[in-house]
Formats: structure tokens, C-alpha cells, sequence
């Protein structure tokens, strides 16, 4: 029986996911995918996992596309058999879809090489936290592609339009210490994967609704223009008022006291 492609653990309210093909620097073939779907499905069924931490296999995060995955046997319709468009639209697109959807916060972290769509699943994360080793680079261009998964608009989300299209352009690597200084990322830890379990574990015990529709709202903030943000806060506001955890939030302050929430 062939080995996991992604390996899946709970510890207390926090889930653990590794992408498993260290050989191939974890990246991505369809069965991966429909793995990591499945471990998401876990984590999101089981109501005491209020947090989620994505990590890798071995010295890389993800080199995006497993490349090996498409035909290039020369001969008939070879253009059509090395279309990469079927497969951001059936399972790369779906896969950043899914983080973004999570009805908890997602941690990723980035213990080595983050390349292409590897780069951009980790962008797809709420908070990502780096090896002192790890980088990320835009491979697309390299091979004369423009990046996916997100990352075209994640990019320009995280460092700005000039910053991106260098960036994008060259392929150039960036080390984490320079990612986390223009701003692409939270932090960078000598132990990146127990630094976002401690986070994950403290968002863990936080109102979660409240995490995810914050999620939503700075996520969304560029796509309104003020006056109709304003709007989509109040009526969030109005919604995460009904909720378990606001009053409990606002009783525990009241009666100085730390605040015990259910993520309802």
C-alpha cells in the first residue's frame, strides 16, 4: 500500500496536516490534492479542531505542480495533453478555495522551499510562519507561466504591485527573513512548526467565528469601496452579536475574568 500523500494528527483543538512527498519536495499531484481535501473535510467535521496548522515532509513546504503529472510524450495533441489549465481548474483552484472557506483560522508552516503554487498555498493561509531557511519563489516564469493558485492576486495583496511583479517576473528567491520584512509573511522560527502549533493553539481557544469573519472582511476589504465596507462590518457585527462568545467576551470583562469560549 502506497504511503500517505498527506499525513493528518489532532493534538487537542488543533489539527495537524503534512504534505508527505518529501522526495519530490511535497509537490502536488491530483491523488495529493484529494488527500489534503479529506484531511480538511477531518478537521472541519470534528468540532473541537478550532485551528489548523499546514506543514511539509522533510526539507521543502511544497514545490507546487508535480510536473511529472503532465504528458509531454511528443507526438499527437501534445499541446492539448500539456494544458495545465484542467488542473488548476479541478483541483488547484479548489484546494485555495478551501483554505480561504475554512470555518477555522489556518497556520502554514513553511519548513523549507515554498516554489510556485507552493508559494501561493502558503499565502492562501491566514498566518504563516517560516523556517530561518526557507524561502519562496515565483517559478512560473521559468518555464513560461504566470503564477497560480492565488498567487497572481496574493502577491500584489502581500507586497504591493512593484514588489510582486519583480518578484513574479524574475523567479527570484525570496528568504524568508526578507519575506517576513516586505510584509508576505508573519514570522520566521528556527522551529516553524512548533511556533504555529503555539499559535494555532492560542487562536484555538479564541472566538473562532469572529477569527473567520475577520478573515473575510480584511480578505474582501480591497474589492469595496469604503462606504459599502462599512455596511458588510455592521451587518458582520450584527451577526457575531447573536453569538455564544460575544456575550461571554463581554460578561468575562465585565466581571474581570478570562473569557471561556466555545467557537459558537
Amino acid at each position: 500500500m502506497p504511503e500517505a500523500t498527506v499525513l493528518y494528527e489532532e493534538r487537542g483543538a488543533v489539527a495537524l496536516v503534512t504534505l508527505n512527498r518529501p522526495d519530490a519536495l511535497n509537490s502536488f499531484t491530483r491523488q495529493m490534492h484529494r488527500d489534503l481535501w479529506a484531511a480538511l473535510d477531518r478537521a472541519e467535521a470534528n468540532p473541537v479542531v478550532r485551528a489548523l496548522v499546514i506543514t511539509g515532509a522533510g526539507r521543502g513546504f511544497c514545490a507546487g505542480a508535480d510536473l511529472a503529472e503532465f504528458d509531454f510524450e511528443p507526438g499527437p495533441d501534445l499541446v492539448k495533453r500539456a494544458d495545465p489549465g484542467p488542473v488548476i481548474e479541478q483541483a488547484f483552484n479548489p484546494t485555495a478555495r478551501r483554505l480561504q472557506g475554512l470555518r477555522m483560522p489556518t497556520i502554514a508552516a513553511v519548513n523549507g522551499v515554498a516554489a510556485g503554487a507552493g508559494a501561493s498555498l502558503a499565502m492562501c493561509c491566514d498566518i504563516t510562519i517560516a523556517a530561518t531557511g526557507a524561502s519562496f519563489i515565483q517559478a512560473f516564469s521559468k518555464i513560461g507561466l504566470v503564477p497560480d493558485a492565488g498567487g497572481s492576486w496574493l502577491l500584489v495583496e502581500r507586497l504591493g504591485l512593484a514588489r510582486a511583479m519583480a518578484l513574479a517576473m524574475t523567479g527570484d528567491k525570496l528568504p524568508a527573513a526578507q519575506a517576513k520584512e516586505w510584509g508576505m509573511i508573519w514570522d520566521v522560527s528556527d522551529d516553524c512548526v512548533g511556533a504555529s502549533l503555539a499559535m494555532a493553539a492560542k487562536l484555538a481557544v479564541m472566538p473562532t467565528q469572529a477569527l473567520v469573519a475577520t478573515r473575510a472582511l480584511l480578505r474582501d476589504a480591497s474589492t469595496r469601496s469604503l462606504s459599502q465596507h462599512l455596511k458588510v462590518e455592521r451587518d458582520t457585527q450584527s451577526a457575531l452579536g447573536k453569538t455564544h462568545d460575544y456575550i461571554e467576551g463581554v460578561m468575562a470583562f465585565r466581571e474581570k475574568r478570562p473569557a471561556r469560549f466555545k467557537g459558537e
